[in-house]
């Protein structure tokens, strides 16, 4: 039985009061590639800065992302970039192409205790992201990029940040992500963890390293269906 055979119980998250998610391609499926638009703007960025050629500029946009979490730490380290210049303009995207998801927004709504989005982007992008979906208003709060002070997932630091600042007891949180290495503080903090992945585990816009890792092992749910999952959650309540 693999991972994604593992259907959760009430049993599984009866204790769970505080519910964690992350946003790009975990409050949304892989396939609506919303993400895509996002690392466009990013490549175009990094080559309007560094006057670089697209294919260099990709390079080097993906060696930052993978090396310091997110490539806006990694021009902030190295080239001392104005984060909100960047965030501005990476998130200038068409947020049409997500759809609605009322089945989502009400297994969330049906959750118990607080809801949060944890994210490595703006305040902003969360917002439109989720509005789009249907399901902001069923968030306590968002704690992004900035309120992390530019240091992103997996940093333990910021998931330090953010458990204080909402006092969340990790023994009664549970996390959902689409990285596997986003997965490995939480799951060491005592919290439920359940990876995100893409249909029939086709990624059709991540990099080789994304899609593996030391948080695969911490994952003690896999699914391909979010909506599907917290719905079976909140039917057996």
């Amino acid at each position: 039985m693999t991972q994604l055979d593992r259907l959760p119980t009430k049993a599984d998250f009866a204790h769970v009061t505080d519910w964690v998610f992350d946003l790009d391609n975990t409050l949304y499926p892989h396939h609506v590639n919303l993400f895509s638009q996002i690392d466009r703007n990013m490549t175009a960025y990094v080559a309007a800065l560094l006057t670089l050629d697209p294919a260099a500029a990709k390079t080097l946009q993906k060696e930052y992302y993978r090396d310091h979490g997110t490539t806006l730490q990694g021009l902030m380290i190295h080239h001392g970039i104005d984060p909100n210049d960047f965030l501005e303009k990476a998130h200038a995207i068409d947020y049409s192409v997500v759809p609605a998801d009322p089945a989502l927004g009400d297994a969330i709504r049906a959750l118990p205790g607080r809801k949060f989005i944890f994210t490595n982007g703006s305040v902003k992008h969360a917002e439109m992201t989720a509005r789009a979906l249907g399901i902001l208003d069923h968030f306590d709060d968002i704690f992004d990029i900035v309120a992390a002070d530019y240091v992103p997932k997996p940093a333990g630091d910021t998931y330090d940040k953010f458990m204080s600042l909402h006092r969340v007891d990790t023994r009664r949180a549970a996390m959902f992500e689409d990285l596997p290495r986003n997965l490995v503080v939480p799951k060491a903090l005592g919290m439920k963890t359940v990876l995100l992945v893409p249909r029939n585990f086709e990624y059709e816009f991540a990099e080789a390293w994304e899609k593996t890792g030391d948080g695969d092992a911490q994952a003690d749910y896999v699914t391909e269906d979010l909506t599907g999952f917290l719905t079976r959650l909140v039917s057996e309540r």
